[in-house]
Formats: structure tokens, C-alpha cells, sequence
């Protein structure tokens, strides 16, 4: 380690233990037992990830008065803003995915009401940037990366109505329309599309606080893989009754989805690979496109104004065309066209 790396790190040192000391003496005993808890897991020792003690005691915080959450979350969300450590930042945004993970209720809809009403990008961190050393350039590229999934992560919770750790929920699809059922399977593959965007410095996963991240977005996306088969298979049973544009988009969702495929086995080193999930994947995508393909042959079809001694080709017609006309497909686009029929009258 260079002389100066280590009087980085002394710095450091100092400088956490004297926010400890300073936030210890506020008047306000709760929230200042907060805040403490708050620090010791965000300190600046990239060696040192927080313990399990250190965010169960932050944890804490979503079982005391109902001020206590929402003052966890501004003194998480007030470090995380105000850092210009990568270290710091990413402590800052692993505790916060533990409490979208394992936190009570009161710590969730604090933060996915952050600052006020929630929304994209709350977290703000898309032009972080540490420049310390090369190590920490590396480091912000993982910040950014994470804030957005976690953004994606409240995300998919707001469009599903529900959190993804949540058990026992049912997954009743019966109200549920069309297109609300293509909105939610669009958020799931756009959470699937941040994660598989992780950044190439993969090697940074020996460093356990990476490592332990990677591991907890990975469980994220095992259950969001779930959540995109259950939709999945309720759009199959409906692939016959969508629109031509309905199964435009559905088709277009797996084929995102499968893009996704190979870089998502490289971050994960083969977990959550699920050869099922992916055959079904292929095999609703396969058969959107046959129907899509057989709605828009209909299309293409002569309409005949009805007489009993003319034979019709098809039942199926296009109410936007005039009888004896016929859709076809120019150099320029659609056009349509007026087909001469000659009848021969028979006897």
C-alpha cells in the first residue's frame, strides 16, 4: 500500500470516528442513536463491509416511534448526497437494499416515498463520480449502476402493487387487463435490462462488500424472474385475445428479455440461470409472433361485397376497406388497391 493510500485511510478513520462522536452528542437522543447507526455502517474502509449486527441495528429504527423511520432514511439518503466516496456511497445504497429486503414496512414506504412522492431516479446519483485513484473511478461506475437498480427495484414494486419480498400474495390475474398486464411486464424487463448492464469491472466482485451487493441483487433478480413467469404465462392463455399492436409489444418485451440472457450468466457466474424460465421465455415469445403473423394475414384479404351465387375466399375481413378492395404491401408502405372480379354466371 502506497504512503499515501494509507494516510488516505487514517484519514478516513479519523474522520468517521469524529461524525460518530459528533452525532452521539445531539440533544435529540432518538435521532441521534440513529444517525450513529447510520455512520458505523457507512464508514469509509472499503476492507470493511457492514456487518449483519450493524444493519440489523439501522433495521431497528422502522420499530420505534413513527418520526424514527423517516429520520433512518434522511440520515441515509443526507450521506449518500453529500459523500464523494465511492466506498461510502455504495455502504450507502447496500443498507438501503437491505431494507428493501429484510426492512419493516415502515423503513420501505419511507424510502419509496423519498423525497416526498417517490419516483425515477430518487436516488440522483447518475453522474457520481469518485477520482481518488483508479480503484475508486472503477467503484463509481458500480455506484451508478446500483443506484439505478435499486431505483428499478421500487420501481417494479409501485407497478405491481405489492413488494417483491412479500409472501403469501396472490397473484390474481382476473381484473387485471391487457394492458395493465403488458405495463407490469415491461417494468420487470427493465429491471432485468439495468442489472444485465453491470459494469465490466467484474473483478471487483473479490472485494467482499461487491461481492455481498452483487449477491443481494442476484436474489432480486431470482424473484423477479418469478414475477415475469407468472405475467408470462397469463399473457400466453391471452395471446388470442390480443391486438396485432398488443402482441407487437409482448413479443418485442421476450426479445429485450432474451438480450439480456448472456450477460446476466457472466454477473451471476451461472446462478439464477433457470433453463425453464428461458424456454418459456422462447416459447411464448415463439408463439406470439405465429399468431401476430396469422392476425395480419387476415388483413390481406379481398372484400367482396355478399351475393349468394359469389363464393367468399374467408370469413375474415377488414372493416377499414371499401368491398372489392385489398391491402397490400408497396415499395412505399401499405397501399390499397381495387381487384377486378369477374364472375361467370352459370346455366
Amino acid at each position: 500500500m502506497s504512503i499515501r493510500k494509507a494516510l488516505t485511510n487514517l484519514l478516513h478513520t479519523f474522520k468517521d470516528k469524529a461524525s460518530v462522536i459528533a452525532a452521539s452528542l445531539s440533544i435529540k437522543r432518538h435521532v441521534s442513536t440513529v444517525r450513529v447507526h447510520v455512520l458505523r455502517a457507512t464508514t469509509h474502509r472499503l476492507a470493511s463491509s457492514p456487518s449483519e449486527s450493524q444493519i440489523a441495528d439501522v433495521l431497528s429504527a422502522g420499530r420505534g416511534s413513527y418520526l424514527l423511520p423517516r429520520n433512518c432514511i434522511e440520515a441515509i439518503m443526507d450521506r449518500l448526497h453529500r459523500t464523494q466516496s465511492a466506498t461510502v456511497a455504495l455502504k450507502c445504497l447496500f443498507t438501503l437494499h437491505n431494507i428493501v429486503s429484510e426492512g419493516p414496512l415502515t423503513l420501505k414506504d419511507n424510502l419509496s416515498h423519498y423525497p416526498s412522492h417517490g419516483g425515477h431516479n430518487a436516488l440522483n446519483l447518475a453522474t457520481f463520480r469518485d477520482d481518488t485513484d483508479v480503484e475508486s473511478l472503477e467503484l463509481s461506475s458500480w455506484v451508478r449502476w446500483y443506484a439505478n437498480v435499486l431505483e428499478h427495484v421500487l420501481t417494479v414494486s409501485r407497478v405491481l402493487g405489492y413488494y417483491l419480498t412479500s409472501d403469501g400474495v396472490g397473484r390474481e390475474f382476473s381484473g387485471v387487463s391487457s394492458v395493465e398486464l403488458l405495463c407490469k411486464i415491461r417494468s420487470l424487463v427493465d429491471f432485468v435490462e439495468q442489472v444485465s448492464n453491470a459494469p465490466e469491472s467484474l473483478h471487483l466482485q473479490r472485494i467482499d462488500l461487491m461481492y455481498r451487493i452483487v449477491r443481494l441483487v442476484c436474489d432480486d433478480y431470482g424473484r423477479v424472474q418469478r414475477e415475469i413467469s407468472l405475467h408470462v404465462e397469463e399473457s400466453e392463455r391471452r395471446v388470442g385475445d390480443l391486438g396485432v399492436d398488443e402482441l407487437r409489444e409482448l413479443v418485442q418485451f421476450l426479445k429485450r428479455l432474451e438480450e439480456c440472457r448472456e450477460r446476466l450468466i457472466v454477473l451471476f457466474v451461472n446462478r439464477k440461470k433457470n433453463t425453464l424460465f428461458w424456454d418459456l421465455i422462447g416459447k411464448v415469445k415463439r408463439k406470439g409472433v405465429e399468431e401476430m403473423e396469422d392476425m395480419e394475414g387476415m388483413w390481406l384479404t379481398v372484400v367482396i361485397d355478399g351475393r349468394n351465387d359469389l363464393t367468399h375466399s374467408t370469413r375474415f375481413t377488414n372493416p377499414f376497406l371499401e368491398p372489392g378492395e385489398i391491402l397490400y404491401s408497396g415499395p412505399t408502405g401499405w397501399r390499397v388497391a381495387t381487384c377486378q372480379l369477374t364472375v361467370q354466371t352459370l346455366g
